[in-house]
């Protein structure tokens, strides 16, 4: 009877059973033996959340990238010359022809206060429609001035010394080359960085530039304002002057991309002047004919070209110069250097060789001074005597 009593009896609920198990659980020293803390996250009261400590700071805008809808606010330079693509591979002097592309500005559309005549960015008025670009004459007066503000006083030869050694290659790794465009308006700024963390800095000029190395170093001073107080082959050391504040470095707005060369008169005419049809075409035969003075490396250094070819007009009339190997402009570049230095006439430049005429009355130029294969500028009085030339 009592067994059929308790199989008729219903089991206890399912939240009976978790409340007798909770009551005892909590009574129980387990909890205080065990001093178990759940974690935030599978705690059942409600979570705190944390205070930011940089909460006062403002948060960083998302990122928005450009475009072409923004109005952009061109930059002023006050830098005392005409913007170029190469200082020392263009003459303001030379007037082009034409074109070969419209006036898009390389610095971008509205981005400089300057507008681009297809040649240069003029400093002088910004509207000029002029492809000659003449600079005002009083630009170098104000150049010169801002020159001897930052340079200050000359360096002594001990001062000299101490920034050559810093310089050389085994104790210092930055330098900036110089190749075949010459002296970039992009160059100066790379110049200023440079000069950011160190009073000088290395340069090494090869190629086509080094034919006049007397225009490369005349084009770093006057555009950078700085000093040259070493030379050795194609490795100039510039010092950026004792009053040089780098918070106060000018403004040199960067040219996006290489603006097209504009279209100057032949190099080689028809018919040499003075000669006829016939004579111009013997004379280019017998120069391709002649032994070659030098064989021109690619990427070498060209500062010895110039003297070489004075002296062999000597004993020669003709002289051919062996550019295998060179890009055709190149070797137009060396050779239009060369007519202007001398000077001589240019013959020919086929078979990638330079041919060039000393002329019928030829003579040897007097005052023909070019760099040695080495200078230190260590005397400041003969150092200044050289600024003033």
């Amino acid at each position: 009877m009592t067994l059929t009593r308790l199989s008729r009896q219903k089991p206890p609920s399912l939240f009976i059973t978790v409340r007798f198990l909770t009551r005892h659980l909590s009574t129980s020293k387990l909890r205080d033996h065990y001093s178990f803390q759940p974690p935030p996250s599978l705690s059942l009261g409600p979570q705190k959340s944390k205070s930011n400590p940089n909460s006062h700071k403002k948060q960083k805008p998302k990122y928005r990238p450009p475009s072409s809808l923004d109005q952009i606010k061109p930059i002023y330079s006050d830098l005392p010359f005409d913007f170029r693509f190469s200082y020392t591979e263009s003459s303001p002097t030379v007037r082009p022809i034409g074109l070969r592309e419209p006036k898009y500005s390389p610095f971008g559309p509205g981005r400089l206060d300057r507008e681009w005549t297809g040649v240069c960015a003029p400093a002088v008025d910004p509207k000029v429609k002029s492809l000659e670009g003449t600079e005002d004459p009083n630009l170098e007066a104000k150049r010169k001035l801002l020159r001897g503000r930052i340079q200050g006083a000359p360096l002594t030869e001990a001062e000299r010394k101490f920034l050559v050694e810093k310089c050389q290659r085994n104790r210092n790794k930055r330098q900036i080359n110089l190749g075949r465009d010459g002296l970039t308006h992009n160059m100066l700024n790379d110049i200023h960085n440079h000069w950011k963390f160190a009073e000088a800095v290395r340069i090494k000029c090869l190629g086509v530039p080094t034919v006049d190395m007397k225009n490369v170093c005349k084009q770093l001073e006057d555009k950078t304002f700085g000093k040259i107080i070493q030379r050795h082959g194609g490795t100039l050391i510039l010092y950026r002057g004792r009053n040089y504040n780098r918070k106060k470095r000018p403004v040199i707005p960067l040219m996006l991309w290489k603006p097209q060369e504009p279209v100057y008169p032949r190099l080689i005419k028809t018919t040499i002047d003075g000669l006829s049809i016939e004579e111009t075409k013997e004379m280019r035969k017998r120069g391709l004919a002649v032994p070659a003075l030098t064989k021109l490396a690619k990427n070498g250094y060209y500062g010895s070209l110039v003297p070489m070819v004075r002296d062999a007009f000597v004993v020669s009339e003709l002289v051919r110069i062996d550019c295998t190997g060179f890009e055709r402009s190149d070797y137009k570049k060396i050779g239009c250097k060369l007519r202007d230095l001398v000077p001589c006439i240019l013959v020919t430049f086929e078979k990638e060789q330079i041919v060039v005429w000393r002329g019928q009355d030829y003579k040897p130029p007097e005052d023909g001074h070019f760099f040695t294969d080495r200078e230190f500028f260590d005397d400041p009085g003969c150092d200044m005597e050289r600024s003033d030339e």
